[in-house]
């Protein structure tokens, strides 16, 4: 009869044990069998698996993480590609697999849909850049942990007169830095998607300063280039991806500098992935689950579920991951009627 396997890869983030709920349930209430891939493509590369029923996702929905683990593993950067997987669903009879991913992990599951693996994509990043969804799985819940974050430095960053530069994730998309920033009140938001002037904005931070505020919050996205123009690095990671981050640091250097008020970076690196999820991204992971499943019963692949307002829609992988989800620069054109 064959089962459908279900993995989760990549960064983890609140939500993953929803979407594998919603998986699970939405299958074995039809009599499918599931399989659970463990570490992501890592479990599918060296046939790590263990069965999933109803009973084993049974109080996970406001568990963060991910019951199966995860890892940055890829079959095409440290394998053979399909060759990689393919004796772990022979031998397991998987027809298919639901891959509850980023934008790289979608992108691989594109390719395993060409090369013979049918796959059903789930999005789920905190950075939100993935195409043809409105808001991907753990945005809303890593947007609601750095507002949280920037309240608290708000207060110490007001009793000490200082400006405090909050560093939030999103490499090459500023959807988190905005959206948090703009619900924080923060004086200034840095994406990658817009240049910054910092010496326009050391300007608008005295202004601000000589009105009687005396202090500062500006939220800044890991991926935007620091003053020297280049985005900070700390080089490659175990997998050989790069890891970036740090820019904090720099852009406080020349505020400082700049302006001559004591600024301080904060780094909330992976405070943003962690935790429980909030109640849109339960809700949301569950329906993206049970949309992927019911994909799966009806023979489809080479789809990904996707939010479009509040209605699910399927669209097809390989055009979702053809292009990443910037922010529009309006957005943040439209944040800036607030900086003052």
């Amino acid at each position: 009869m064959g089962f459908v396997g279900v993995l989760t890869a990549g960064g983890d983030c609140p939500g993953l044990n929803a979407a594998i709920r919603g998986v699970v349930t939405r299958l074995t209430a039809a009599g499918k069998g599931v399989v659970g891939i463990e570490s992501g493509w890592e479990g599918l590369m060296g046939g790590t698996t263990r069965p999933l029923t109803r009973d084993d996702v049974r109080g996970v929905l406001g568990r963060g993480g991910t019951i199966l683990g995860t890892s940055r593993r890829d079959p095409y950067v440290h394998g053979d590609g399909f060759d990689s997987v393919r004796e772990a669903i022979e031998r397991l009879d998987i027809e298919c697999v639901v891959v509850i991913g980023g934008d790289g992990s979608l992108r691989t599951a594109a390719q395993l849909q060409t090369d013979g693996l049918p796959v059903i994509g789930v999005p789920k990043t905190i950075d939100n850049d993935i195409g043809h969804t409105d808001v991907s799985l753990g945005f809303h819940t890593a947007v609601q942990i750095v507002v949280d974050a920037i309240d608290r430095l708000t207060t110490t960053a007001e009793s000490h007169n200082r400006i405090m530069v909050v560093e939030v994730m999103g490499r090459t998309a500023g959807w988190i830095a905005y959206a948090a920033g703009m619900a924080g009140g923060a004086e200034a938001i840095l994406i990658p998607e817009v240049d910054v002037d910092f010496e326009e904005l050391a300007r608008r931070i005295e202004t601000r300063h000589g009105h009687g505020h005396d202090y500062s919050v500006v939220v800044v996205a890991e991926g935007t280039p620091g003053p020297s123009g280049s985005v900070s690095s700390t080089g490659p990671d175990p997998y050989g991806f790069n890891r970036i981050g740090g820019v904090s640091e720099s852009v406080a250097t020349r505020l400082e500098r700049l302006t001559g008020f004591e600024a301080r970076p904060v780094i909330l690196g992976y405070l943003q992935r962690g935790g429980s999820p909030t109640a849109f991204d339960r809700i949301l992971g569950s329906r993206f689950g049970l949309a992927a499943a019911s994909l799966a019963l009806d023979g489809q692949s080479g789809m990904m579920v996707a939010l479009h307002g509040d209605e699910i829609a399927t669209v097809d992988l390989a055009v979702a991951v053809g292009e990443p989800r910037h922010l529009d620069p309006a957005r943040l054109q439209e944040a800036s009627w607030f900086f003052a």
